[in-house]
């Protein structure tokens, strides 16, 4: 007996509306996740609870009233869609089901309903390209911890991290055939940041800074974040014949200076001030277009070129619905 198979697939997740309130709970349920801010538990909440929520959701609600659309959040449609079109090319076999990180539709409602449907099997595939404990790590723990309650425990998959996968790389490339390369000043590969301890964590021995993770990717390194990063970009750039001194590699959305550099902000200054007048910024963490896509980088890192001397950041859109992504997603299921 084949049976039926259910694919879960996950994406970070978004408030459900744009409001103080909805923002404020989003941001509780994202920063007290121990994976997410990797600090002892009461200075965490003491931290996330009393400072940084309280402070840090009525100027978050402004920014998400300017992302939100008349149909919605853009990361929850895309998702949405996305899912819809993996559904329909996985076929009468498969059933795919959404579900979100933080917020709706959260990752143990839809586990409750796809309990009742009795599949053979489980695929669990998050749209995070590149592996980081606050991301994947994160969405497969809870989904873990939610399955292990089940008396009957079908057989689950988990899709591990999948930056190289050809259909991947060349999608991102597709993406970027609509803009002429030569016609940008420089170009960057602007990646979600992370803590740096965060990073040293995949190590047994020693600190990520000890690792030529900017270079090489090996046994050791294979789950470092940084080095996946700078891997993916690797893939790209050769793709479109870029030569090293054409682009940079470099990590937003920062909360403190201890996180990864360089910073996309910092660079994108510096250029400016070196004489650059049009940058090009590829987004290869975000498989959907998102706040940290369409506001920091579209809108924030504009202001920041032109306040010193630039005149235009060009955003590369994320894959969204590229069909080249869908046969990605459809390959890591059937794989």
């Amino acid at each position: 007996m084949k049976g039926r198979t259910g694919v879960l697939l996950i994406n970070l997740g978004t408030p459900d509306s744009p409001k103080v309130g909805d923002v404020r709970s989003y941001l509780f349920q994202f920063l007290n996740d121990p994976r997410v801010i990797d600090i002892p538990k009461l200075l965490r909440f003491l931290l996330v609870n009393f400072i940084i929520v309280p402070f840090r959701a009525p100027n978050s609600s402004k920014i998400y009233k300017k992302l939100w659309t008349d149909e919605g959040s853009p990361l929850l449609l895309i998702s949405e869609n996305v899912a819809r079109k993996l559904d329909n090319e996985l076929g009468a076999d498969y059933d795919v089901h959404l579900a979100m990180r933080y917020k709706n539709p959260n990752i143990v409602d839809v586990l409750g309903k796809m309990k009742k449907e009795n599949y053979s099997r489980i695929i669990v595939l998050t749209m995070f390209p590149q592996y980081a404990s606050a991301s994947t790590g994160s969405a497969y723990e809870l989904v873990m911890d939610t399955v292990k309650k089940w008396w009957v425990i079908p057989e689950i998959r988990f899709v591990g991290q999948y930056f190289d996968h050809p259909d991947f790389i060349a999608a991102i490339v597709d993406r970027a055939s609509k803009y002429t390369l030569s016609d940008y000043d420089h170009i960057l590969f602007s990646y979600h940041g992370l803590p740096v301890r965060q990073v040293d964590k995949v190590y047994n021995d020693g600190l990520c800074d000890d690792r030529d993770c900017e270079h090489e990717l090996t046994e050791e390194n294979q789950y470092c974040y940084k080095a996946t990063c700078y891997a993916t970009t690797r893939l790209i750039a050769a793709q479109l014949q870029l030569k090293p001194e054409q682009y940079t590699v470099c990590f937003q959305s920062r909360l403190n200076k201890n996180w990864i550099e360089p910073f996309s902000d910092k660079v994108v200054e510096e250029k400016a001030k070196q004489g650059a007048k049009k940058l090009l910024i590829f987004s290869p963490a975000f498989t959907a277009d998102c706040l940290e896509t369409i506001i920091e980088i579209g809108d924030e890192y504009q202001e920041i070129f032109e306040a010193n001397g630039g005149e235009k950041v060009q955003l590369v859109e994320s894959l969204n619905e590229h069909p080249r992504w869908i046969q990605c997603l459809k390959s890591l299921v059937l794989s």
